[in-house]
């Protein structure tokens, strides 16, 4: 038990007051797993509760949550939030929950959402309070509803999505009328603000069961409510003679990436077109396009989930360039790898990530020669990368210098121009520095451009 917070609960009890420990912590103390939240709940109403967190030398006390019972402090270096004995009663049609002081602990846990996260322990002795059989949850790994779950779910519809996400990070199973009520209640996510639905999805794809989280989302009805976009992946052949389901295969790029939030998101949505590019042709079945229309839909799903915009670009772009890498042959110039570094940019590392997860074949020959492949251009970028900085290569002339060249103003002309001086450059046929060689190759397209009608030079 932490000292700092053994002393607080003396404090509280020496003014009269009960003072516990609450929620995740005591749950993930039993699991032997680390926590961060440290959350404190008390028969103290808020002005009590900010005076013992002060008395008790608290470095802060905030008090932003107050009106529904919590107040915040960082002591000793903990991040704790106290909270007011509570219950809670919602109005139909609303989120904001009328909150009313007064209750004992164990009517403060009876409102809790599930059973593992109803257990609370007295900060002085170390003794549990499970009134709701939590401890016996854990055992058996499975998430439950605190008494009736119509009744839990209807209070809060996050709940829906908490229950599976926890059984994502835990790797625990959905008591059987929990699970039945999250089906029949799927429809009240449409009362969730997407913030609030996105923060939820951000924690299930970064756990510890990602894809079963997502497969029960979809399984339980929430996901036509979340991005239903991903239902269409479903059942979804890639190979008319082979059955590969590409809702299957994204699972099982889901769980091989690395578990950083926007690689996560990237292998969830990286084939999210497929159902909407697939084309049979002489037998064979082809997603033209599909990273192309994947992108856009990328930005759609994340910008509707009010997603950051940091977040919505990294994520874009992988999807966008998530071909790339398992599309090469060995046969790439270096120049050609120069430019796929470029275009990458701050994603090259993520996307190798992504490729190794996307790597899903069942036959281990195909496999080894793709992570060959693989590695082989790892290496080349890495060659590449220590010896320049792709990204500040430069074509030697820029569009100042070509306009004083050609007495000309800006305009379309100057791109090709450049572009090609940038080409010579990446594949290692002209120095950054040549503007000599530069000029001349410039004046010898510019007479190319300008012998050409179709081509005129604006």
């Amino acid at each position: 038990m932490n000292p700092a917070l053994t002393a607080l609960a003396e404090r509280f009890r020496a003014a009269g007051y009960e003072c516990f420990l609450v929620g995740g912590a005591v749950r993930d103390a039993l699991l032997g797993r680390e926590t961060t939240d440290i959350d404190l709940a008390t028969n103290a109403e808020p002005p009590a509760v900010k005076a013992l967190l002060q008395a008790s030398g608290a470095e802060a006390v905030w008090a932003v949550g107050e009106r529904f019972g919590t107040i915040g402090a960082k002591l000793a270096g903990l991040h704790v939030e106290v909270t007011t004995y509570r219950a809670e009663e919602y109005t139909p049609g609303s989120r904001k929950p009328v909150v009313r002081f007064g209750q004992t602990l164990e009517g403060d846990l009876a409102r809790r959402d599930f059973t593992i996260n109803a257990i609370a322990q007295d900060l002085r002795t170390g003794a549990l309070i499970d009134p709701f059989g939590g401890q016996a949850d854990l055992q058996a790994r499975l998430v439950r509803a605190v008494g009736d779950p119509d009744e839990r779910f209807a209070e809060d519809p996050l709940r829906l999505l908490r229950a599976v996400r926890f059984v994502a990070q835990l790797d625990f199973r959905l008591e059987p009328a929990t699970a039945a009520a999250i089906e029949r209640r799927a429809a009240a996510l449409r009362d969730i603000s997407q913030e609030r639905i996105a923060q939820e999805m951000h924690k299930l794809l970064v756990a510890r069961r990602a894809g079963l989280g997502l497969r029960l989302l979809c399984d339980l009805g929430l996901m036509r409510y979340i991005i239903p976009e991903v239902l269409e992946m479903r059942g979804m052949r890639q190979d008319l003679y082979r059955y590969k389901d590409v809702f299957e295969h994204t699972l099982h790029v889901v769980d091989n990436a690395e578990p950083e939030l926007a690689l996560r998101w990237a292998a969830l949505l990286h084939d999210i077109a497929k159902p909407r590019t697939i084309s049979h042709v002489n037998g064979q079945t082809h997603f033209f396009g599909h990273e192309v229309v994947g992108e856009a839909m990328t930005r759609r799903i994340l910008a509707r989930l009010r997603c950051d915009r940091d977040l919505i670009e990294r994520v874009a772009k992988l999807v966008a360039m998530h071909q790339r890498i398992n599309n090469y042959e060995g046969d790439w110039t270096d120049g050609a790898v120069r430019r796929f570094m470029r275009e990458a940019g701050e994603a090259l590392d993520d996307l190798f990530k992504l490729s190794r997860a996307d790597l899903t074949t069942r036959r281990e020959d195909k496999r080894r020669a793709a992570l060959r492949r693989l590695e082989e251009l790892r290496a080349r970028c890495d060659a590449i990368r220590a010896a320049e900085d792709v990204a500040k290569i430069r074509s030697p002339l820029d569009g100042n210098d070509l306009m004083a060249l050609f007495g000309r103003g800006p305009g379309p002309w100057i791109k090709p121009i450049k572009e090609h001086l940038l080409e010579l450059v990446l594949e290692g046929r002209l120095a950054q520095d040549d503007r000599e060689t530069a000029i001349r190759i410039a004046r010898e397209l510019m007479a190319q451009m300008e012998a050409q009608p179709a081509n005129t030079v604006r």
